[in-house]
């Protein structure tokens, strides 16, 4: 797996087990950063992955010129393989090891973008989507391949790639 774009552009990294992991492709991860480039300067801005799988979002933000890049992860051999991958590069995402529901209520710092890609089962985005509410200025990115309530969330826009979608969300503030 390479990084796409950036001063890491071509960069590999190792991917975790696919049977653990979904990493996201690379054409989805261009138009991502694409579509994001158009709504806020990369320059000052900071990122979460917070389920980081292969790493890959992390290094791509910080390639394509992110301040500040934060990965979650909870199985310990994925986050082994994120660890090193993230040895090769500098700067490098910060990655905490844990449950990113769990992580996401305790850290001090607030994301100029959120990158939602959880396993794909029930209610993991509800809950997640719940979980950053407290980032009211964040853009939220959502991949995913089953209908998600994005209550008290406004669509900025959403694509459509094979069988999953990705949405990009913004809280509404009442």
């Amino acid at each position: 797996m390479n990084v796409t774009a950036g001063i890491f552009k071509g960069q590999k990294i190792s991917a975790p087990d696919e049977k653990i992991t979904r990493p996201t492709l690379s054409k989805v991860r261009m138009s991502v950063f694409n579509t994001l480039q158009a709504m806020i300067d990369f320059e000052e801005s900071s990122f979460l992955d917070m389920y980081a799988g292969s790493g890959i979002m992390g290094l791509e933000a910080l390639s394509r010129g992110f301040k500040f890049a934060m990965a979650f992860e909870k199985h310990p051999k994925v986050a082994s393989v994120i660890k090193n991958n993230y040895k090769k590069f500098n700067p490098q995402p910060k990655l905490i090891c844990g449950d990113a529901l769990k992580l996401v209520e305790k850290v001090d710092e607030k994301f100029d973008v959120i990158y939602i890609d959880p396993p794909y089962f029930d209610g993991v985005y509800e809950k997640s989507l719940d979980a950053v509410k407290f980032c009211a200025d964040s853009i939220v990115v959502l991949e995913h391949v089953v209908e998600v309530d994005t209550n008290g969330y406004e669509i900025l826009k959403q694509k459509k790639y094979g069988d999953k979608y990705v949405t990009f969300l913004k809280a509404q503030v009442l």
